[in-house]
């Protein structure tokens, strides 16, 4: 007999960009997942745009207090922070670790902060949604009425094992294997589901960026995999709207399904194709035969 799922569980809603203009579908599956799991999300309307690793290059510390700023405002909520993007769990994460040990760059950020009457004191906490799953609702307790029954690809991406933010190991994840088996699917075993999709590269080095995809694309396939499934937007995006310009790069046909992790666990959780967004996937599923 399964054990009752948790209640009461809520947290503060990074979305970040992606979900709010490239990929909504990314944030309409969290909230039907979350919905049907009874998860309560509060959104984050009025935080900025994390800088995405890049902002950080430009300017440090702009970046810095930006990013102090959405902990404040969890902080200040009392509750912890859950994203559905990679890039933004390493940029918060690192944020608040690098926070933590400077109490002179605290100072710094917290008086520019002030200027908005705001004051960050240290306390915020940051955690990717497949993470919370895992720690807080528990894979056991997901209620699978749709077994998958098909050979899934799990990619991490690199930013999920980067800073102070990692919650697996970089060496050994199990994450995405775990809970495929607990959505009755069969993990497709392959070396490449750790490495960088090639997206924060598209626009220094687009060659590059589409063989890294390639790569990723090519091997997962061959290791016969149904579809891929990653917890980033980011990822997401370079596998599918990206697959053509991987499969000229590679010369190969290179066109497999990618869902975000949310599109993955609602259909196993028999939430319809059309609230979890997968008309917008380029390359359609078909996990429900």
């Amino acid at each position: 007999m399964r054990a009752a799922a948790p209640e009461n569980l809520k947290y503060a809603l990074f979305l970040g960009c992606a979900p709010h203009g490239a990929a909504p579908e990314a944030r309409t599956s969290l909230l039907a997942v979350a919905a049907k799991l009874g998860i309560e999300l509060i959104e984050m309307t009025d935080a900025p745009c994390c800088g995405g690793a890049h902002l950080q290059d430009y300017d440090d510390f702009l970046a810095l207090a930006i990013n102090a700023k959405t902990l404040a405002i969890a902080e200040k909520s009392n509750l912890e922070i859950v994203t559905i993007c990679n890039t933004c769990s390493l940029v918060l994460s690192e944020a608040a670790s690098r926070l933590a040990k400077d109490q002179a760059l605290l100072d710094r950020v917290n008086k520019k902060l002030a200027e908005i009457d705001l004051q960050y004191n240290k306390g915020a906490r940051v955690k990717h949604f497949l993470y919370a799953l895992r720690d807080d609702y528990g894979f056991h307790n997901l209620p699978v009425i749709n077994p998958l029954d098909k050979r899934i690809a799990p990619f991490y991406g690199c930013h999920n094992f980067r800073g102070a933010g990692s919650m697996d190991d970089p060496f050994n994840p199990r994450a995405l294997s775990d809970l495929i088996k607990t959505l009755g699917g069969e993990t497709a075993n392959y070396t490449l589901q750790t490495s960088c999709c090639g997206f924060h590269a598209e626009l220094q080095a687009p060659k590059t960026a589409a063989r890294l995809t390639g790569e990723i694309l090519q091997e997962a396939r061959d290791s016969g995999a149904d579809c891929i499934v990653t917890p980033c937007p980011l990822c997401q995006m370079s596998f599918d709207i990206g697959a053509r310009k991987a499969s000229e790069e590679m010369n190969d046909s290179l066109a497999l399904p990618a869902l975000h992790l949310t599109q993955l666990l609602g259909i196993a959780l028999g939430i319809s194709a059309r609230e979890l967004g997968l008309k917008r996937n380029i390359i359609r599923p078909n996990l429900t035969d």
